[in-house]
């Protein structure tokens, strides 16, 4: 499939939409154009052939169909045999050729047709799978506009955008790359990244996406990632090569089916020779042998793995779920226990600060002790500093400046604000011995579900911060499904204290949890349990549930923003960071893997039926192509169903099970 760039705008124009991909055109692919002329020629030389015309104005046209529709599986195949590898499709070609050995050129010619239009059709069905991974592109604008350090515009393909790089885009734009905003403000439409129903507000220091649709404003962005590291290129990078794997179930298939097939060519031979020996003329004999090569060639059983889970790959990908490959979209739907990380996963992530807790003596105000804190966590990163930094920030607190900043992991930090040594932290690691009234007030906000941070000055306790994350919307209603799904409460595995953790966990409806664990902690338990005979799955956050994901017989990250640590860690991501979307893959995994006992129950009623009528009665030729090549495009085409729209609303609703 080809795609052209659109010829860049002047400066100061707007750039032209990028021209949508859409679906790759039918006669585009080879073995639709090779299967077509097959038809075309069949269908010219029959009426010759029924009126009894001269040999040579048919004979011609009948040869040309077996050229043009077997020439390339016969290729393969003799490719294949070289590496002492039989091809099924070399079988049918050979099968072909004997049908017209024996007089039966209309018959092998049809064989050769249905042969053909059965390739075109899973062609087409593999082309449609990676046009709508392919169409997440389409979101990514064909060329952006680059300011120049002069202050000059001009506009490049999106494609040649570097790291450090500012662009401009304009109202109604889709942005053009991962990035900063520098200037202006806007409300963005991120839902295809991120999934928010709303547009997001953004403004300098907010962090944009490629794809994404610009509102009423024009904002200023710095290129953040190069444009083969977006999030949508990541998307399709994935999903791409999880579709070049192939499931346990198709290893199998594929292990068992050059058996299978040397068998076959076996009992051709026995087909063939035994009833010429007991008599049969040898024309009905090889008639009857190439009858069964047909009908009991595992071509429909071939197929019947792959489309059901590279759809299924597809569709969860065109949503924001990422299957590393077949063989985890084959896993998922085999999880009978789950367990959740609490922070990013059950919650949003993003700690707020809800308490404010000055003690008697102190001399301190609830803004002054908030002012206190966040001055001394000011220059730290963690999360829980962020959300004091940003509580004092919306009081419009005046924050003093603090020296000899220090952090200590599991502790908190220390510095000197205003000449007092100031500490912020854990109450289990800071407090003293008889700071009796900091632990009771400390220990009331963890009864309350908070976290609780204390504040000392020159080593004595100030205050006490409550802290707390908040439960994502649809917590509730993906642990009610995850438990329909396994037939018991997922488990919660959190390095939170208890209390907390158990409040949470109330809420959602968890009733087994596991608290104060350190990672180490996660992954032994994932262990354990996989000890045990379950088929354990792990959803977290992809950065300190690293150890638990990887131990678990599937793991789920919440990808966020997808970063490259989740990406890489988990064998699954939700790109977009919806909770919901982890039942609804759950159940989509199961449904390909009802499609391909479907498929391996068809396909094997087929072979049964027609080998057992071509051994016991006699089975027109054409009529055995009929059968083997209908079941074939049957199991395809029933793979196909997990590409539709629908399929994925089913699943994300509850059903499908």
């Amino acid at each position: 499939m080809t795609s052209t760039l659109t010829t860049p705008a002047p400066p100061g124009e707007h750039p032209p939409a990028a021209a949508p991909r859409g679906r790759t055109r039918i006669l585009a692919l080879p073995e639709a154009r090779w299967a077509l002329a097959a038809l075309t020629l069949f269908l010219a030389a029959l009426p010759l052939y029924l009126l009894e015309a001269p040999a040579w104005l048919w004979g011609p046209l009948f040869a040309a169909v077996y050229v043009t529709g077997g020439w390339e599986p016969g290729w393969e195949g003799l490719k294949a045999l070289r590496d002492r590898t039989l091809d099924v499709d070399l079988l049918m070609v050979v099968a072909a050729l004997g049908a017209a050995a024996v007089g039966q050129v209309l018959d092998g010619a049809l064989l050769i047709v249905i042969f053909a239009t059965s390739g075109a059709l899973e062609a087409v069905a593999t082309a449609r799978t990676a046009d709508s991974v392919r169409g997440l592109l389409d979101l990514a604008p064909a060329t952006a506009t680059r300011l120049s350090p002069g202050g000059g515009e001009e506009t490049v393909p999106a494609a040649e955008l570097a790291v450090g790089d500012t662009v401009l885009v304009r109202p109604g734009e889709r942005v053009g790359a991962d990035g900063t905003v520098l200037a202006g403000e806007s409300e963005v439409d991120q839902a295809t990244i991120t999934g928010e129903p709303l547009p997001a507000a953004k403004q300098p220091g907010d962090e944009v996406f490629a794809g994404t649709v610009n509102g009423t404003g024009a904002l200023t962005v710095r290129v953040e990632r190069d444009p083969s590291q977006t999030v949508i290129a990541k998307i399709v990078a994935m999903v791409e090569e999880a579709s070049e794997t192939k499931a346990p179930t198709q290893l199998f298939i594929e292990k068992v089916e050059q058996r299978y097939s040397v068998g076959m060519v076996i009992a051709t031979l026995a087909v063939f020779a035994v009833p010429l020996a007991l008599g049969d003329d040898l024309r009905s004999a090889l008639l009857r042998a190439m009858t069964f090569m047909i009908v009991a060639s595992p071509c429909a059983v071939v197929l019947s793995t792959m489309p059901p889970l590279l759809s299924a790959i597809a569709n969860a990908g065109r949503h924001g779920v990422l299957a590393k490959s077949a063989v985890v979209m084959e896993r998922l739907g085999q999880t009978d226990l789950v367990a959740l990380d609490k922070t990013g996963t059950l919650t949003e992530g993003a700690p707020h600060l809800t308490d404010l807790r000055p003690l008697p003596g102190s001399g301190l105000t609830g803004d002054g002790l908030l002012a206190l804190a966040a001055a001394a966590e000011h220059p730290s990163e963690h999360p829980l500093a962020r959300a004091v930094v940003d509580a004092a920030r919306e009081r419009g607190l005046t924050l003093a400046v603090a020296s000899g900043f220090a952090s200590a992991p599991g502790r908190g930090v220390s510095a000197t604000v205003g000449g007092h040594a100031v500490q912020v932290g854990s109450p289990g690691r800071l407090l003293p011995d008889g700071a009796e009234q900091a632990r009771a007030a400390a220990g009331e906000l963890e009864d309350a579900g908070r976290t609780a941070v204390v504040v000392l000055r020159d080593g004595a306790p100030v205050g006490v911060l409550g802290v707390t994350d908040r439960l994502r919307p649809d917590a509730a209603a993906t642990v009610a499904a995850l438990t329909g799904l396994t037939g018991r409460p997922p488990v919660l595995l959190t390095g939170d204290n208890e209390r907390a953790a158990r409040r949470l966990a109330a809420e959602v409806g968890v009733t087994d949890v596991r608290a104060g664990l350190l990672p180490q902690d996660k992954a032994s338990a994932v262990q354990a349990w996989e000890r045990q005979g379950r088929k354990v799955l792990v959803v977290g956050d992809g950065v300190n549930d690293a150890p638990a994901l990887a131990a678990a017989h599937c793991g789920v990250a919440m990808g966020g923003a997808g970063s490259d640590l989740a990406l890489e860690t988990a064998d699954a991501v939700v790109v977009r960071d919806e909770l919901a979307t982890v039942p609804a893959v759950v159940r989509l995994s199961r449904r390909a893997r009802r499609l391909v006992v479907q498929n391996l129950a068809v396909a094997g009623v087929f072979i049964a039926v027609l080998v057992a009528w071509d051994l016991i009665g006699t089975l027109p030729l054409p009529l055995g192509v009929a059968g083997h090549e209908g079941s074939t495009v049957i199991v395809a085409l029933n793979g196909m169903r997990l590409l539709r729209e629908t399929a994925w609303r089913s699943t994300l609703a509850g059903g499908g099970e």
